[in-house]
């Protein structure tokens, strides 16, 4: 299936490692130029020269930033028309009210300030050239709370109410906003939550109904239908991959 993606300039934060890095690599195999960012210099460096593509240091946490990231991409690649929003995750505190103002602030800056800001910039061209993607890698926490993230609990539904917006006033300019909602994922991030992966692997096939944890590759192959231009109807969404785990609808 053409996914309708060739030579399209796709932006991806957070692309170095687990579901973002799988995503750009998803990306840049439809043949879109993909534009990798993330905070390690060696690791953004590595990752676009393995799929082709071009390597920026950009820290979600950083507001600032923001500006100098889409300059440079426009200049390099061009006008972006696919967006995917991948900040990671907060640390983890078992106690919901243990994190200090500076820990709320620095998860609000990345979780959602940054993306929106992103979206301020790259939007308006989207608008004008009849053709835009922004997808966020969110959590199934901003549907169902989950213990020891409130951080993410918090904050990640404030990214799909902004973004529920946007996708009702751009959609007639053929510019969506969806969001696909990662439960259990094979990355380090939830080897690190367990202690290793084999630990991680067993409480999911206690856990998890689909009796294993979801790969990184599994939640890329959704976001990047979300990018495409067959899901030119889908806008306003949020879709859980998560292998049954959440309850609610």
């Amino acid at each position: 299936m053409d996914l309708g993606l060739r030579d399209r300039v796709a932006l991806v934060t957070g692309a170095t490692r687990g579901i973002g890095r799988a995503i750009a690599e998803a990306l840049a195999a439809e043949g879109a130029h993909v534009a990798v960012a993330a905070r390690s210099a060696d690791a953004v460096g590595e990752v676009a020269g393995a799929i082709g593509g071009r390597g920026y240091v950009f820290d979600s946490a950083d507001l600032g930033a923001v500006d100098a990231l889409v300059d440079a991409v426009e200049a390099d690649l061009g006008a972006i028309d696919v967006y995917v929003v991948d900040t990671g995750g907060p640390p983890r505190f078992e106690d919901p009210l243990a994190p200090a103002a500076a820990e709320w602030e620095a998860a609000h800056r990345a979780l959602l300030i940054s993306p929106m800001l992103v979206m301020r910039r790259v939007v308006p061209a989207m608008r004008s050239h009849g053709f835009g993607r922004v997808v966020a890698v969110s959590s199934s926490a901003a549907l169902e709370p989950i213990d020891g993230l409130q951080l993410s609990n918090v904050n990640r539904p404030g990214l799909l109410a902004g973004m529920k917006l946007l996708a009702r006033e751009c959609a007639a300019d053929g510019v969506t906003f969806n969001a696909v909602l990662p439960g259990r994922i094979a990355t380090d991030r939830i080897a690190s939550a367990y202690g290793d992966m084999e630990a991680a692997q067993a409480a999911a096939r206690e856990e998890v109904p689909a009796a294993r944890l979801g790969t990184p590759q599994e939640v890329a192959d959704a976001a990047v239908f979300l990018c495409s231009a067959r899901a030119s109807y889908v806008t306003g969404q949020s879709l859980l991959v998560d292998g049954g785990l959440t309850r609610s609808w």
